[in-house]
């Protein structure tokens, strides 16, 4: 019979939530209430769940939300502003623009202007700037999550053999930097690859621990990996309501771990988003971490 080990992302969100807990009281108790403010253009609904998602988990956690919904027929100069405006707001430590914007906006040109110091999802090209350099900062949520995801369920990643299938500028690729760095739960030999390479699965068969980031419905198939690899499904793909995840779920019959198909990397990267924002205000308050 083979087993197999859920590696899923409640519990390590959970952990992740219990070392910000004093982290936020001390800031409260400061006089800096910590404060997250979102940014959503139009109506998707998938996207106003999300931010809603987001503030509840805000003001629960003691944070300050403040939230610019603007109109589905917005102008590039009205997003400028609701970003100028979160910039300047003394009660904003970490700002997040909700992803997806309507095809009348240029996302990377409004990301250019927000503060590099409030952007909570680490993809401020200056925030990736300081990820390559291996300077602090926020870091992409996503790929932060893997890698406290990986170290929670004491997967030894340093010095072992990771693939990513997928180079994406929010996984992919920033995933790479992180987990070649030089950390005892990071320190890998990584390679990317996509589907532009031919036959890429000879590069996944190699590696201890796969990640799937390609936002390809089913891409990652068992015959792609090696009895006992560790598999982390990181893209999906939504079809309506419908979530189609990179990794075929049959790949759990030669993998040693693996992410659950619903509840993986999904928690993590909330708590990840959270402990940016956390950070953000503990380096505007001048707080330092104890």
């Amino acid at each position: 019979m083979h087993h197999v080990k859920y590696m899923a992302g409640g519990p390590v969100a959970d952990a992740v939530f219990a070392d910000l807990e004093p982290r936020i009281a001390a800031l409260v108790s400061a006089g800096h209430r910590p404060g997250l403010g979102t940014i959503l253009v139009g109506d998707d609904s998938a996207s106003a769940g999300y931010i809603r998602m987001k503030m509840e988990k805000a003001e629960s956690l003691g944070f300050t939300s403040p939230h610019v919904h603007l109109p589905q027929s917005a102008s590039q100069a009205d997003l400028l502003a609701a970003i100028a405006q979160m910039n300047n707001a003394d009660d904003v430590d970490a700002v997040l623009i909700q992803h997806p914007t309507p095809p009348q906006i240029d996302f990377d040109a409004a990301l250019l202007t927000l503060d590099p110091n409030k952007d909570v999802d680490g993809l401020h090209p200056v925030n990736m700037g300081r990820l390559a350099l291996g300077m602090s900062g926020p870091v992409p949520c996503t790929p932060a999550g893997i890698e406290a995801l990986l170290a929670h369920y004491e997967i030894p990643v340093s010095g072992r053999e990771v693939c990513i299938l997928g180079r994406g500028t929010t996984l992919g690729r920033p995933l790479a930097l992180l987990l070649t760095q030089k950390r005892p739960t990071a320190n890998a030999a990584v390679t990317v690859v996509h589907t532009g390479v031919e036959d890429w699965a000879r590069y996944t068969k190699r590696a201890d621990i796969v990640i799937a980031a390609a936002g390809v419905p089913g891409i990652l198939q068992p015959e792609h990996l090696t009895p006992g690899v560790v598999v982390v499904g990181g893209g999906v793909r939504y079809e309506g309501r419908k979530l189609l995840p990179d990794v075929d779920e049959r790949c759990e019959q030669v993998a040693s771990a693996i992410t659950p198909r619903i509840g993986g990397v999904g928690p993590t990267t909330i708590a990840l988003l959270f402990r940016n924002a956390v950070e953000a205000a503990e380096r505007r308050s001048g707080i330092a971490r104890s």
